[in-house]
């Protein structure tokens, strides 16, 4: 039965044991047994909130995460967060430092077996949900709840072996964990990824808020909390390669490139033959110029004497432009706008393409490229960002992005190599499927980052009962 919780500015105080909710993810949530009965509230003594003991013999690291969304009914970073506290509690005394939000099932009566101290967001902060998952305007609340727990419980005896933080993303936000003695991994962090100049003009107008990404590598040099999160980190964890380009002014004690985006399991195998008709194309992702669907559309217009159409899902602001320069290049019979469509559309979408087109020149990272490798496909994408790293070149074109020009160019030379050979086109869809199994499933994930937790803890690692 669940405990009634606390004010909204104390941790809540659950007990184990009652019926969890459904999940709307379809995900089978395993409840630790090994674990005991948990009871936390952020004004308890410390004699009353003492650690844990594990009855097995207390082999397994004590791990502190933390992440100021983690919901497996929510989606984006609040949903992968869900994953890695689902995963993690499966191997390590996990315990978990999040917040939740208004209307949804907070996390401890998701995952009832895992030691969960949450408080519930600042009042109005979800109000604007673009705003809010780009600014985090309740993070400063956040910090000083996450950071006041971690030094109460350390002052009161409790120690841990690793701690790690792993949401936000996006670069400029610092740890309540740093500096504080517990060797800390920041990250998967990303982000920041500034457009090439040549595409800039075709951009139009930002919203204010997001121009404030101008500000992160300002922040970086002279904000002491943020610089110390990262240079007081045993390591930090960009979502690929770029990243480390972009803390080259920090000192980092050590950077490790690694996706902050899995997939959870492969879809069904495709199998048959192909039925008869055109190459069909495939583009999902929101409407907006960056996601390079006008470059897709102008390779397109390069390409009237082959058979080969392109599908476009999703929506957004950009999608005006792109339905205005169909009609300009007379495309209108070979490009097709389904906007937002349910999930299991996609993914009919996706068994039924021949070819994933995402030329994004400003992708940080970009969960859709991990679905098309699941699905077998081909891809044509641009040579920056995450999903150049997310793939090779034996299932992937990637092209540079220096101008719309350029890009569309050399798009559509990539797209006709793969509709003219079919031969080539099986060939880079098992690669890039056979990627996906082996490189980019949430298994991988925890198992490389349980990897650098007992890296990096060492000897601090418990082998006795506590």
């Amino acid at each position: 039965m669940y405990c009634v919780p606390t004010p909204a500015d104390s941790a809540l105080t659950f007990a184990p044991g009652g019926t969890s909710p459904v999940d709307t993810n379809p995900v089978r949530v395993p409840v630790p047994s090994s674990v005991g009965r948990l009871h936390r509230d952020s004004r308890r003594t410390p004699a009353d909130d003492a650690p844990l003991t594990r009855p097995d013999g207390g082999t397994r690291p004590r791990v502190l995460l933390v992440a100021p969304a983690a919901d497996g009914e929510d989606i984006s970073e609040a949903w992968n967060a869900y994953q890695w506290v689902r995963l993690l509690a499966e191997e390590t005394d996990l315990t978990v430092l999040t917040s939740w939000k208004r209307g949804h099932t907070p996390l401890s009566r998701q995952l009832p077996g895992v030691r969960i101290i949450e408080w519930s967001e600042a009042p109005l902060v979800g109000r604007v949900e673009r705003l809010n998952s780009l600014m985090q305007p309740g993070y400063p609340l956040f910090y000083w709840r996450a950071r006041r727990w971690i030094r109460r419980r350390l002052a009161a005896g409790e120690r841990f072996d690793v701690a790690a933080q792993v949401i936000p993303v996006a670069m400029r936000y610092p740890s309540p964990a740093a500096g504080l003695g517990i060797p800390l991994v920041v990250g998967p962090v990303g982000g920041s990824l500034p457009s090439p100049a040549a595409f800039v003009a075709e951009e139009g107008a930002t919203p204010w808020y997001q121009r404030l990404r101008a500000l992160d590598k300002f922040r970086l040099t002279h904000d002491r909390a943020l610089r110390r999160t990262y240079e007081s980190a045993a390591c930090v964890i960009g979502i690929a390669p770029y990243v480390a380009e972009f803390l080259d002014g920090l000192a980092l004690r050590r950077f490790e490139a690694m996706s902050e985006v899995a997939l959870l399991d492969l879809p069904r195998a495709p199998h048959g033959v192909r039925p008869e008709g055109p190459i069909r194309l495939l583009h999902v992702g929101r409407t907006i110029r960056t996601k390079g669907l006008r470059d897709a559309i102008r390779a397109m217009a390069a390409l009237r004497d082959l058979d080969v159409v392109l599908d476009v899902l999703g929506d957004g602001n950009d999608r005006a432009a792109c339905e205005a320069l169909v009609r300009e290049l007379r495309l209108d019979d070979r490009v097709t706008f389904h906007g937002m469509v349910p999930r299991a559309t996609v993914h009919e979408f996706y068994t039924r393409a021949d070819v994933f087109v995402f030329p994004s020149y400003r992708e940080p990272g970009g969960g859709v490229i991990l679905e098309a490798l699941s699905y077998g496909l081909p891809l044509v994408i641009t040579d920056r960002g995450g999903p150049a790293s997310f793939v090779t070149d034996a299932c992937a074109y990637r092209v540079p992005a220096v101008s719309p020009e350029q890009l569309s160019a050399d798009c559509a030379t990539a797209i006709r190599e793969l509709v003219e050979n079919a031969d080539l086109r099986v060939q880079m869809g098992a690669a890039a499927r056979e990627l996906a199994a082996s490189t980019h499933l949430w298994s991988h994930r925890v198992h490389r980052m349980l990897g650098l937790f007992e890296e990096l803890a060492g000897a601090g690692i418990t082998r006795t009962a506590r």
